[in-house]
């Protein structure tokens, strides 16, 4: 449940034509979940 909840908030930039990929829209935490440094500390578990 808490992947598909995740999954949702990390697509809705791409719905909305913001970006083209998840990890490019800056505020979002998927860059911290592929890896990437994101603007804020994330510590995943």
């Amino acid at each position: 449940m808490f992947a598909s909840k995740l999954n949702y908030i990390h697509n809705n930039p791409v719905k909305e034509g913001l970006v083209d990929n998840a990890i490019d829209y800056v505020y979002s935490s998927a860059r911290d979940y592929a890896g990437k440094k994101g603007l804020i500390n994330l510590y995943l578990l």
